[in-house]
């Protein structure tokens, strides 16, 4: 960008960057907004398709879950990312209902598009968002319907409600029972740590039905000795994080033995002195011991002497899991251990010598429990994974905040339909963003409609014309007929429900309020003479 001053240029801005401007930069927003929007909404709903994701390494992610998606995709544009990171932000806050903030955020964006066509100014369209945002907001709260935290058949439909379309049909009221057992199982005074709490691991082999919940954590280790104890009563843990081998010296030494006796000496001292590093954990009081790296034959053979469980190269997760349940400390310098740093448990166990699996059960400070997610194949048991982390949230947020919604689209026609109310009693031009704003939110139950392969706009009209007789009317996606949602079991969580539209509607005005938009172009490695590249190079004499 230039200027001119008494006849000469005055540069401002490096021409090497890319400089857009006006309604051209707002258009390049919009679009690739939009964009992002397109691929996630044949997604939508019980009926939507999947997608495949392959990375650079040829693994692939078979899923329709949308924080998935876009996690995996490798977006480029800014604005962009900017939708990318609001839809994280309504997975960490509600758990679910990303495709939806997505989805509504590309509808809002078109919508104001239109009518800044028509000559309305984006100042005037983001203050009508912000106007139908509040009165959304309001009218979900009136539209919510209360639950109990006991009432346990609610629980299971919102967390079947979650389920569906995401995995195995057959196998969904069984993973929706886990979920709510496992929200009961961790719930303390009224709040859920699904996060912390929820230890969530794999097994090939079986079908999703053996998916079960485990009391504590379960770890893929046995014991590293026959001759260790299996099972040990108040546990007191050593969280190992480093190998327990004979230390190796950085650099080159000789020893120089006049006899074979002088070996044999070396060689005990030597064991000796590793002897007295294990003696260090076992003096803590320490009477189970996991490694997360690895750990010699002569460790394990003083553990045994002693009396101690210890298994190796447990994963950095359950360490870190073992950690947050019985309170241990990683240890990374084991001259440093104390019995402050052991953890406690009252039970750890090895209840099947032929099994490869440790249990540890009863913890002061968490109720910790595992789930056991089994399947054919990695594929399914990842997807089931993604499933459990959505399925749980929902169930959390209706734990805590003890109020649901009608799904199958029910609540966005309450929502479009009473703004579009509002809208009438609104004078000026925001009347028409508050419109907008409606016909947007009903993006949603339109997306659900076609990936059903219903007709959309039929299936709109017809929701509109039920609602006021059928007040939780919402789509029955087998039959295209408008049934009660409540009746039918189809609920979803208010706080999904709300944070989407927080979302959807501040991305859309955070997009709205550039109009300028200043991007560093790539600059290519400069080129290097071919016998001055580093791959050229030999490297064997500077070792």
């Amino acid at each position: 960008m230039a200027g001119q001053y008494g006849g000469q240029p005055v540069v401002i801005i490096d021409p090497s960057k890319e400089h857009t401007t006006g309604k051209d930069a707002l258009s390049v927003n919009i679009a690739s907004a939009q964009a992002v929007a397109k691929i996630v909404r044949s997604t939508l709903g019980p009926k939507g398709m999947d997608k495949m994701l392959v990375n650079i390494m040829g693994d692939i992610t078979l899923t329709n879950d949308g924080a998935t998606i876009l996690e995996e995709m490798d977006i480029e544009h800014p604005t962009a990312k900017m939708v990318v990171e609001i839809a994280k932000t309504q997975e960490k806050t509600a758990g679910d209902g990303t495709t939806s903030a997505v989805v509504m955020a590309g509808a809002l964006l078109e919508k104001a598009q239109e009518m800044m066509i028509q000559g309305i100014h984006p100042t005037i369209i983001i203050k009508g968002f912000g106007m139908a945002t509040e009165k959304a907001l309001q009218v979900l709260e009136e539209y919510a319907i209360p639950v109990k935290k006991d009432d346990r058949e609610m629980l299971e439909k919102i967390a079947l409600t979650s389920i569906t379309g995401k995995a195995s049909e057959m196998s969904s009221a069984h993973l929706a029972k886990i979920c709510v057992d496992a929200v009961y199982a961790i719930e303390n005074e009224g709040q859920v740590n699904v996060d912390d709490d929820i230890v969530i691991t794999k097994e090939i082999g079986g079908t999703i039905d053996d998916t079960k919940l485990i009391n504590g954590i379960a770890i893929r280790k046995e014991a590293l000795h026959l001759e260790m104890p299996h099972r040990i009563e108040n546990a007191k843990i050593a969280l190992i994080d480093t190998e327990l081998t004979f230390s190796k010296t950085a650099t080159k030494s000789k020893l120089h033995v006049d006899r074979a006796e002088q070996l044999f000496e070396f060689k005990e001292q030597e064991k000796t002195n590793f002897r007295k590093v294990v003696q260090m954990i076992i003096d803590t009081g320490a009477n189970v011991v996991f490694c997360s790296k690895n750990m010699d034959d002569y460790a394990l053979h003083f553990f045994k002497e002693a009396g101690v469980y210890a298994t190796r190269r447990v994963k950095d997760e359950d360490m870190e899991a073992l950690s947050y349940s019985t309170g241990a400390a990683l240890v990374r310098n084991v001259h440093d251990i104390s019995s402050e740093d052991l953890g406690f448990a009252e039970l750890v166990e090895q209840e099947d010598l032929h099994e490869e699996k440790t249990y540890i059960k009863g913890f002061k400070h968490s109720r910790t429990m595992t789930i056991l997610i089994k399947g054919g194949s990695e594929h399914v048991t990842d997807n089931v994974e993604r499933v459990f982390d959505d399925a749980l949230h929902v169930v959390k947020s209706v734990f805590e905040d003890e109020m649901i919604v009608a799904g199958g689209g029910a609540s966005e026609i309450e929502v479009a339909q009473k703004l579009r109310a509002y809208a009438s009693t609104i004078g000026g031009r925001e009347q028409m963003a508050i419109n907008a704003f409606a016909s947007a939110v009903e993006e949603i139950p339109r997306a659900i409609a076609d990936n059903c392969g219903f007709d959309t706009i039929d299936t709109l009209l017809n929701l509109r014309a039920k609602h006021d007789t059928v007040k939780y009317g919402g789509l029955n996606v087998e039959t295209a007929e408008v049934d009660n949602m409540l009746e039918k079991g189809v609920v979803d969580p208010l706080r999904v429900k709300t944070q989407a539209i927080k979302s959807a509607a501040e991305v859309a005005v955070m997009i709205l309020r550039v109009d300028d938009m200043l991007r560093a172009r790539e600059q290519a490695m400069m080129d290097v003479a071919p016998e001055h590249n580093i791959h050229n190079y030999d490297m064997s004499g500077m070792m």
